[in-house]
């Protein structure tokens, strides 16, 4: 009799392995790796995954003890490989190994199960994803052709349609009025056939102009370094990494293509990540240009029947390139040649929910896994991965850097000019907009060329205060201002989305919720600010575009609003950090940065790494075509080493303090850094469970060196959706197993009514 290795889904740490259930005779056809089954834990039914399957239970597990599995309720969905890998997942991030497996299920799966009645089978409850079949229509192979009555008109339009090939009997019914009709006579009269074929979700395309790859004459010196390098790794299948150091507009998307291109012909598969759902059309355009049908897609603003159908198509064999977000890592790909993560300097490659991973790492443990090279592409590296270059391994594994300096052609890197505001306002110029910019605007406007500007805040105003007694209205839910929305007169709050109506300054029936003054005043700048004072200033000489996250909250509005800034002969595109990566458009020739102190100011030891980051991506969208491009950033801290790194294209002038400072203070690349949050109803409840974890900390560190415990005190967002959120931040050694320690004090604490604790390892958000 064969056993199975099974996962159950219950999301607590206490159960840190999986359970052996034998396999029924009328079973082993259906039981794999990676299937869903029931089966019976704590004499209840329970979800569980198969991850192994052996001839003889774990040791000393006796084999009468052994209960059976009861039924299988879905196929395999992930391998050995993928199974290895969630296990790495669960000990490096400290989550329970349902948490770590639940990604590489079928997109819509639910753990959830129901049946009809006692004797039925149970079903998984899923989402709307499974496949769905569309009727097609064609003419019958018949000696001679059918010929309908003469009165019959629909017949005849139907038959001629058809004579050019099979079309969906939607389509027809939609040009032909009476189709379905004609149709179900016509097959009665067996002229035509009625099939239902497979359709396939999620193939939308898009009419970016920049979304096509035609490929170059001849590649550059640093393409060509770059691309040897990456074969090299390929080929070595050990799951070597290559950072691609280039230049913004250097052609490292072209680099990836050359590489795929390679990696296909070898019957290799692909994985391509890219950092912001707005990149996915010019990106998946890009990439179906060359590999056209061999491409699927998958990103969290698909429905989960477009998901389903992209996944279901790697999963057949059909899809050998994956293009998404940081979930495509999760794909069922498994003979991969490359994993390419594009911009992977980027912070939302930092999973925010459990299990909380980070695309880089969990990139280069499925390379690992599975013998393949990872690529990582960027024009501003994160500091942690020009480290592990420097020191040309890291956990056993090859890191190497190859730098592209130069643009293709004859593009070159645009000028930057710092505006200093703080001259500015002293000059008597209270617009948002410096002189020198509003010049530079009229000159595109002149040119008819296209401009972006960037401002890193959504919303009119960041927050309403009374100018009387200074109060500033704050979410009752959250330890956060609210945002003023002028368009909507509203109040939102960006943390738990909650949002009021209000009667704002400068109406004179608005009120202080405070002292009762109607002296309110806007502060701060958001997008609809700067559309709002934008307008003034080009009035009908150019569209202007907004995107931020209100403007693309529908689905498909990334896209549209992009097919509308291509389309444009003139137009300038206002929005927040999504426009700043990645997008390639020729005929921008002036970007514009409204305020560059946004991201500087942050309390976060990456506030620097992160503005200059932004900063160099978004001037790297000027001058991509043949014209010449500008770039006017504007900042009340001019002198900044990232500011003044940004103005002279010169990276060092930034990187070598950034890593002097962390050295110093001892944060990565150093050192690995966690963050626990515990947050519930009960504020004293929760400072109770962080002091036991503190103490717990501190006595099993007491002779690690190269430990240190920080806290427990307040977060910053001390109140989330009405819950008290505290914090305990730890610093260890760069090799440390720092989830597995973690891991280990949380389910020492026992079960806590009502507090939530999350484990954030190798964390990026502090707040």
């Amino acid at each position: 009799m064969a056993y199975a290795h099974v996962v159950v889904d219950i999301p607590t740490r206490a159960l840190e392995k999986a359970f052996d259930y034998s396999i029924p005779p009328e079973l082993e056809q259906e039981v794999d790796v990676g299937a869903t089954v029931l089966v019976i834990f704590s004499r209840r039914p329970a979800i569980g995954y198969v991850v192994a399957i052996t001839k003889y239970p774990a040791p000393g597990v006796s084999a009468d003890k052994v209960l059976p599995l009861r039924q299988v309720l879905a196929p395999s969905a992930f391998d050995m490989g993928a199974a290895r890998v969630a296990s790495w997942m669960s000990r490096e991030y400290a989550c329970p190994p349902c948490e770590a497996l639940r990604p590489f299920l079928a997109p819509g799966q639910m753990v959830k199960v129901k049946r009809e009645d006692n004797d039925s089978p149970w079903q998984l409850v899923c989402e709307r994803s499974g496949p769905v079949d569309g009727r097609w229509v064609r003419l019958a192979e018949l000696d001679k052709p059918y010929e309908p009555r003469k009165n019959a008109s629909r017949q005849r339009a139907v038959l001629e349609a058809l004579a050019a090939g099979p079309q969906r009997v939607a389509e027809l019914a939609a040009t032909i009025p009476g189709a379905a009709q004609a149709i179900t006579a016509l097959e009665g009269k067996g002229a035509v056939v009625v099939e239902l074929r497979r359709r396939v979700r999620g193939t939308e395309s898009t009419t970016l102009s920049s979304a096509s790859a035609p490929r170059p004459k001849s590649l550059t010196d640093g393409q060509k370094q770059a691309l040897a390098a990456i074969d090299e790794a390929r080929l070595a299948a050990k799951g070597d990494v290559v950072l691609v150091d280039g230049v913004t507009g250097s052609g490292k998307t072209e680099v990836y293509l050359a590489a795929i291109e390679r990696a296909l012909a070898d019957g290799k598969g692909a994985l391509v990540l890219v950092p912001e759902i707005s990149l996915t059309a010019q990106t998946v355009g890009r990439f179906r240009s060359r590999f056209g049908d061999d491409v699927a897609v998958l990103h969290s603003r698909l429905s989960a029947g477009e998901r389903y159908d992209q996944w279901d198509l790697v999963r057949q064999g059909l899809a050998h390139v994956v293009v998404g977000a940081r979930s495509a890592l999760f794909a069922p790909l498994y003979d991969v040649g490359l994993i390419i993560i594009d911009e992977e300097h980027e912070g939302s490659y930092k999973q925010g929910s459990a299990p909380r991973y980070h695309a880089r790492e969990l990139g280069a443990r499925l390379a690992h896994e599975r013998g393949c090279a990872l690529v990582l592409g960027s024009a501003t590296p994160s500091v942690e991965s020009i480290a592990r270059c420097a020191q040309g391994s890291w956990a056993g594994v090859n890191w190497r850097r190859v730098k592209m300096p130069e643009r293709p052609g004859d593009a070159v890197l645009p000028t930057v000019q710092i505006i200093d505001m703080t001259q500015q306002f002293a000059g008597g110029s209270r617009s948002i907009f410096s002189d020198a910019l509003k010049k530079a605007l009229e000159e595109v406007l002149e040119r008819r060329e296209k401009a972006v500007l960037l401002i890193n805040r959504r919303g009119f105003a960041t927050f309403l205060m009374c100018r009387e007694c200074g109060c500033v209205p704050e979410c009752p839910h959250c330890s956060t201002s609210l945002t003023y929305h002028e368009r909507t007169h509203e109040l939102a709050c960006h943390t738990c989305g909650r949002s009021w109506p209000t009667l704002a300054w400068p109406d004179p029936m608005a009120r202080c919720p405070n002292c009762g003054s109607r002296y309110m005043g806007a502060f701060g700048v958001g997008t609809q600010r700067v559309e709002d004072e934008l307008s003034m200033l080009v009035e009908d000489r150019a569209q202007i575009i907004r995107m931020d996250a209100d403007t693309t909250a529908a689905k498909g509005g990334h896209q549209k609003l992009l097919e509308r800034f291509d389309a444009a002969e003139c137009a300038v595109l206002v929005g927040t950090q999504m426009i700043a990566k990645g997008l390639d458009f020729p005929e921008v020739t002036l970007v514009g940065v409204i305020n560059a102190d946004t991201t500087l100011k942050m309390p976060d030891f990456r506030a620097g790494e992160r503005t200059y980051d932004l900063l160099e991506q978004v001037a790297g969208r000027a001058g991509r075509g043949e014209r010449p491009g500008k770039v006017i950033v504007q900042t009340y801290w001019a002198a900044h080493p990232a500011i003044q790194a940004v103005a002279s294209h010169k990276r060092d002038l930034f990187l070598q303090a950034e890593l002097d400072d962390r050295g110093e203070a001892g944060y990565p690349p150093y050192t690995r850094l966690a963050n626990v949050v515990a947050s519930g109803r009960d504020g004293r409840a929760v400072s109770m469970v962080l002091d036991d974890l503190a103490a717990d900390l501190r006595k099993r560190l007491a002779k690690q060196p190269g430990w240190e415990v920080l806290g427990p005190s307040d977060c910053l967002k001390s109140r989330v959706k009405d819950r008290v959120r505290r914090h305990v931040m730890v610093k260890a050694p760069a090799d440390a197993r720092l989830g597995e320690l973690l891991g280990s004090c949380v389910r020492s604490l026992g079960s806590r009514p009502g507090i939530s604790i999350a484990i954030d390892v190798d964390c990026y958000d502090l707040m």
